[in-house]
C-alpha cells in the first residue's frame, strides 16, 4: 500500500472516532471503498462511513433481511441472480416488465438491500475481502407505463452510491424504449458522475455484442443469448444471505 493511502486510512479512523464511532472490525478494503468514493478525503469518507453505519443499524437486522420480510416483492420474480461474469463478479438482472411501483416504500427499500446483500454475498470466494463488486443488468423490454418507477430506480442507485460505495462494477441497461428517455433523464439528475460513468445503455448491434462478450455466455441467460438458466434470486441458496463483514459489525454504532 502506498504511503498516501496509509496516511489517509489513519486519518479516516481518527475522523470516525471524532464522530463517536469506530472502524474496529472492518478490514482495509472496506475502508478503502469509502475513501475512493470520496476522492481520498478522510473527513468526507469518515462522514460517509458513519452515515452508512447508522443507516445499516436502523434498517437492517443483525443477520440481514430474510426472504420472508420482502416476500411481496420477491413473488413477482423480477430479480435474477446470475454469474459469475467474465470479470468474476456476480450479476443481478432486473426484469422491469415484472416490476410495479411499491405501495410500501420501507418494504421496497428492504428489498433493495436484500438484493444487493445477497448478490454481493454470492460473489464471495472463500474468505470475504470487503471490496467485492457486482454487475447489474436492467432489462426494459416489454415495459408499459404501469412499470415506470423513477422513484424505485433512484432509490436503487442512491443506495449503491451512499451505502454500497465502489460495489458497482458496471450497469447495463437493455432495450430502452423511446418513452423511457424522459424518465431516465430525470433519474440521471440524482446520479453522481462516478455512477454515470459505470452505466452503459446498450442500443445497437456493436454494443450488444460487446455486452455479451463482457458478461460471458456462461453467466448470460439463454433468453439473452447465453447458456445459463434464468435464476430468480430467491431460488439461489447461499450459506449467508449478506456479507459477513456487514452483519458481524452491524451493531458497532
Amino acid at each position: 500500500m502506498e504511503e498516501r493511502q496509509e496516511l489517509a486510512l489513519t486519518q479516516l479512523k481518527k475522523s470516525v472516532e471524532k464522530l463517536s464511532s469506530s472502524t474496529e472490525g472492518y478490514e482495509v478494503p472496506t475502508l478503502m471503498r469509502f475513501l475512493v468514493a470520496r476522492s481520498m478525503n478522510p473527513d468526507k469518507a469518515a462522514k460517509m462511513f458513519v452515515d452508512w453505519q447508522k443507516w445499516r443499524a436502523s434498517l437492517v437486522p443483525p443477520n440481514g433481511i430474510t426472504d420472508s420480510e420482502v416476500k411481496d416483492e420477491l413473488e413477482f420474480r423480477k430479480v435474477c441472480l446470475q454469474g459469475p461474469t467474465k470479470s468474476g463478479h456476480p450479476m443481478v438482472l432486473v426484469i422491469t416488465s415484472k416490476h410495479f411501483p411499491a405501495k410500501d416504500q420501507v418494504i421496497f427499500k428492504k428489498f433493495v438491500v436484500h438484493v444487493l446483500d445477497k448478490t454481493i454475498a454470492s460473489g464471495i470466494k472463500g474468505k470475504e475481502v470487503g471490496d467485492e463488486k457486482l454487475v447489474a443488468v436492467i432489462d426494459l423490454s416489454n415495459i408499459t407505463y404501469k412499470n415506470l418507477d423513477a422513484r424505485g430506480l433512484i432509490t436503487g442507485f442512491q443506495f449503491l452510491q451512499s451505502y454500497y460505495p465502489e460495489r458497482l462494477a458496471k450497469c447495463y441497461i437493455l432495450h430502452m424504449p423511446g418513452f423511457f428517455l424522459t424518465v431516465w433523464r430525470f433519474v440521471c439528475r440524482f446520479l453522481e458522475k462516478a455512477t454515470q460513468e459505470k452505466i452503459v445503455i446498450v442500443t445497437d448491434g456493436e454494443e450488444e455484442r460487446k455486452f455479451k462478450e463482457e458478461i460471458g455466455v456462461n453467466a448470460l441467460p439463454e433468453e439473452y443469448g447465453g447458456k445459463a438458466k434464468l435464476t430468480p434470486i430467491q431460488d439461489v441458496l447461499l450459506t449467508h444471505s449478506a456479507p459477513q463483514l456487514l452483519t458481524t459489525n452491524n451493531n458497532n454504532v
